[in-house]
């Protein structure tokens, strides 16, 4: 093939694999994504990384699937997942899941196609009162939203970093690992850019007004956050720009569009000090 027709048709594709993948919502998150992976195929590595992650965390006897944290967070869970249809359609068919793993790790993260992990550090070193949760768990869903993940995987392809991700397809077991934690290396666990926290903030404050929970939750976990972590080395969940400082900033900006929301909201219903559907 002539070069030049090669590089056409090697730019065409690229062209073509610019998309939204969300509406804007109240926030107005409208840029334009790279998106040259499959979502499926991407859903369903990070699916089988996420269930990995889970039987490991069994073996470890550190999986927890009861109790009054697993609780909060569910019934958190429960009332943000419907708020994601405002920023786009498929959600519904979304095989939703939420995973609590006891260790100290500051940690939570919302797998493509919203497989949901906390981790017990972050909620009980932090001491998170609901709206807070609400704020954490709002920001990873919308990463899964934004498909973040996919984006990172996208840009990887296109750079010859990450090996093709269709080796998983006919392969066996182990391939298809090796495939599901590499392509979690990039969409899960590596630092989000700048520009994509920046987004999750923002959504992420939107599903949780949306949902009831006052979105000043989102100034005082990043408050909290800033101070828990003061003179360490940051955990995961602060290993990405913006700063704290400068988040806190871009949500109070954020502020007045969705007050609204927040105010129009049905609220949980308070017992005791925790909230309940």
């Amino acid at each position: 093939m002539d070069i030049r027709i090669y590089w056409i048709l090697a730019a065409t594709a690229l062209l073509s694999a610019c998309a939204n993948t969300t509406r804007p919502g109240t926030v107005g998150i409208n840029r334009s994504q790279f998106m040259m992976a499959s979502a499926d195929e991407v859903n369903r590595l990070s699916a089988t990384s996420y269930n990995e992650q889970n039987q490991k965390a069994k073996e470890k006897n550190i999986l927890v699937t009861s109790g009054s944290t697993y609780d909060r967070l569910k019934v958190v869970a429960n009332r943000l997942i419907p708020q994601t249809e405002a920023f786009r359609d498929d959600t519904k068919q979304w095989d939703w899941r939420l995973t609590l793993i006891e260790a100290p790790t500051l940690n939570a993260t919302c797998a493509p196609g919203g497989k949901i992990t906390f981790y017990t550090g972050i909620i009980e070193q932090l001491n998170l009162n609901d709206d807070e949760i609400a704020a954490i768990m709002g920001h990873e869903i919308a990463h899964a939203l934004r498909e973040h993940g996919r984006e990172r995987v996208s840009q990887a392809a296109a750079q010859n970093i990450l090996v093709s991700i269709a080796m998983a397809v006919a392969g066996p077991y182990g391939s298809a690992v090796s495939a599901a934690n590499q392509v979690a290396q990039y969409a899960i666990v590596l630092p989000n850019s700048r520009e994509n926290e920046s987004e999750a903030d923002a959504i992420g404050m939107e599903l949780a007004a949306r949902a009831g929970y006052n979105p000043q939750g989102a100034i005082s976990v990043w408050q909290k956050m800033i101070t828990a972590t003061k003179d360490k080395s940051s955990p995961e969940f602060l290993s990405t720009h913006p700063s704290g400082e400068t988040r806190i900033e871009q949500l109070n900006a954020l502020m007045p569009a969705v007050e609204p929301l927040y105010a129009a909201a049905l609220k949980p219903k308070v017992t005791m000090g925790k909230t309940r559907n």
